[in-house]
């Protein structure tokens, strides 16, 4: 089992930075892929980012091209995500999530992609 704890989060003002830290421990050797997803209130939870460890392939949403960078260390279990140029639309909690396989595009963009998942934490942008 997968545990993922993500830090990071808080009040930032439109464009600004923050990035986000995701901790993973426990059965980490299954985890082929780290994604980070968001849920802003009342809407669904979407897909951000996503990376795979081996070779570092990586895969965004349109949305966060350009502003975002997903990036992991493997030595610490830890997946990063550096967040530029915020946008009040960016304010979401945050979730990062561990896959046990990689594709580009198509499913892992999906929630059930994803094996394990963290608690999330707050992202807040203000205008």
């Amino acid at each position: 089992q997968v545990q993922l704890v993500e830090s990071g989060g808080g009040l930032v003002q439109a464009g600004g930075s923050l990035r986000l830290s995701c901790a993973a421990s426990g059965g980490t050797f299954s985890s082929v892929s780290m994604g980070w997803f968001r849920q802003a209130p009342g809407k669904e939870r979407e897909f951000v980012a996503a990376i795979k460890w081996s070779g570092g392939s990586t895969y965004y949403a349109d949305s966060v091209k350009g502003r975002f960078t997903i990036a992991r260390n493997s030595a610490k279990n830890a997946v990063y995500l550096q967040m530029n140029n915020l946008k009040p639309g960016d304010t979401a909690v945050y979730y990062c999530a561990s896959a046990s396989r990689w594709s580009l595009g198509g499913r892992i963009v999906d929630t059930g992609f994803y094996d394990y998942w963290g608690q999330g934490t707050q992202v807040t942008v203000s205008k």
